[in-house]
């Protein structure tokens, strides 16, 4: 790793702007890019619908900086911060692998500089001031049954998504139900990630509603008077993060909400400070394009005032023989029939970007199962849809494996003017908005709603919320919201099992199926392989 100094110093930022953490990690002051013309174009790098491990968006986008910077082209990457829930439950990291990995990859996998904690503590102090408004006496008016802020823990835990509290006596404060969220379901975590600085940050910040008098007028943070010490918690967590690829190439990472949950795109800073600075600026939205980038339009492009050049849709050939049909134990075996079948999902992507006006190039992670002929077919197929399909060797080979997507990537740039088309007018009723996603995105025949969901939407409305954007929470295993629904179903409904307002943020929260705002850990979690070695270095054995 060379210092972050010289990593600045790439980009030409000023050192009085550069506040380091360490010698390889940094915070961007605010000044460092406000007001700063954008000089760089954006790149959006999406997915099909990923296999349990992922896609390897993340890989895919630093190796494409990397590809990009081999080429000549001053590029820098714009991605979100890790989780530890994923990072201890299935994935084991969030920042890239291989020869294409955004380091020090373990400090960002761990606290990195503090961003999370930051969240968590400014959302858990909220919650503390409700519940003391609730001891004292109330004057607010609360009702105690539609409190709906809840406490939030980095961490999968599924024995706190629902929960007692208050219980001990008088002293100990109202008892009612409450549950605890992931950090990256907060809506603080949002708020972060959409603010366009620090007096937007305090707008966003009271503008949430933590619950409801008995007359249904909502409560929020203002209200309580908790913006001040909340904004203050978050004083340097809005900053963005300077860090590097493996090859030295710049990386602003910056936020980390999940986009099956919430928006699931890094913070409109770290996107801002990037194309300031950098002439490419590579990013990514979570999990498929259906879920994560359609959210990166229809929300983050749109409070953003940002405007991507073309999408990389990455897909892998293991992915596309699961939605063949074939067993995930058994995609690393040939398989062209299944592959063939899979093209389906991977055409409803590329249908997706379509209606958003942009421009495509299809990025084959590659793997070192994947033949000759799988590779040549699903060129052909691409070709035949008239897209090019490059062949990506991020993992393996980093910017070198990624020089000829780069290529393709930096001419599409070029003769691209960026632009996009929403995929629904904000104005829109909240029922409308949903059906087009679910119907255009997805491919859904219909959207039904449970009574609890039909209820929020009808009230969400009556009380001036319906022109906000829908961040819909669905599974990322599937185009629709039944994750054992592979390959790209047909004939299928959405269901709305209820919806969740945001008003912070700036938007509201269909939750479909069964999706949850706190996952728990799999039978045999990842946080078993972590150990901390005799040199105080964090080891991890797959």
């Amino acid at each position: 790793m060379k210092p972050i100094g010289e990593i600045a110093k790439k980009l030409d930022i000023d050192p009085a702007h550069l506040e380091p953490y360490g010698h390889y990690k940094a915070k961007i002051s605010l000044k460092a890019f406000t007001g700063k013309p954008r000089r760089g174009k954006l790149v959006l790098v999406s997915a099909i619908t990923p296999t349990p491990a992922g896609e390897g968006k993340t890989t895919t986008t630093v190796g494409l900086v990397q590809g990009l910077a081999k080429i000549g082209v001053n590029a820098a990457a714009a991605l979100r911060e890790p989780s530890l829930g994923p990072v201890f439950g299935m994935k084991g990291g969030g920042a890239g692998g291989g020869a294409s990995e955004i380091v020090p990859m373990m400090d960002i996998n761990m606290h990195f500089n503090g961003d999370f904690h930051a969240v968590s503590a400014a959302h858990n102090l909220l919650a503390a001031m409700v519940d003391n408004h609730l001891h004292h006496g109330n004057a607010l008016g609360i009702d105690s049954r539609r409190v709906t802020w809840k406490r939030v823990v980095d961490m999968n835990d599924r024995a706190l998504r629902d929960i007692i509290i208050g219980l001990g006596g008088r002293t100990e404060g109202i008892p009612r139900e409450s549950g605890f969220d992931i950090t990256a379901a907060s809506e603080v975590m949002a708020v972060l990630c959409l603010a366009d600085g620090i007096q937007d940050l305090k707008v966003r910040l009271g503008r949430i509603v933590v619950g409801y008098r008995s007359d249904g007028t909502p409560v929020t943070a203002k209200d309580l008077g908790a913006v001040g010490a909340m904004a203050a918690l978050l004083k340097e967590a809005v900053k963005p993060n300077l860090v590097q690829t493996t090859e030295g190439v710049p990386a602003f990472v910056h936020g980390g909400p999940f986009a099956n949950i919430a928006h699931g795109t890094n913070t409109i800073n770290a996107t801002k400070a990037a194309l300031a600075y950098a002439d490419i600026v590579v990013t990514e939205a979570g999990f498929a394009f259906e879920l994560g980038a359609e959210k990166f339009f229809d929300i983050n492009c749109r409070y953003g005032g940002f405007s991507p050049a073309c999408t990389v849709l990455v897909a892998t050939i293991r992915a596309l023989k699961m939605h063949g049909g074939k067993p995930l134990a058994e995609v690393g075996q040939p398989d062209v029939a299944a592959m063939v079948k899979g093209f389906s999902n991977m055409e409803k992507h590329l249908e997706n970007i379509k209606k958003f006006g942009q421009k495509c190039v299809v990025a084959i992670n590659h793997f070192p199962t994947d033949t000759k002929e799988e590779i040549e077919t699903l060129k052909l197929h691409c070709e035949a849809l008239g897209l090019k399909a490059v062949v990506a060797k991020t993992f393996s080979e980093g910017g070198k494996g990624c020089t000829e997507l780069a290529e393709v990537v930096r001419d599409l740039v070029a003769a691209t003017e960026p632009s996009f088309t929403p995929l629904y007018d904000w104005n829109d009723s909240i029922e409308n908005k949903i059906a087009t996603v679910a119907r255009e995105m997805y491919g859904a025949v219909a959207v039904d709603y449970t009574a609890r969901g039909k209820r929020d939407r009808l009230q969400l409305e009556k009380a001036g919320f319906g022109k906000l954007p829908v961040c819909i929470a669905k599974t990322q295993q599937s185009l629709s919201d039944n994750p054992a629904l592979l390959g790209r179903p047909k004939d299928f409904l959405v269901t709305v099992r209820e919806i969740q307002l945001a008003a912070g943020a700036g938007f509201i929260v269909p939750i479909t199926g069964e999706i949850m705002r706190m996952p728990g850990l799999p039978k045999e979690s990842l946080a078993e392989k972590f150990d901390l070695n005799d040199d105080g270095e964090i080891v991890f054995q797959r």
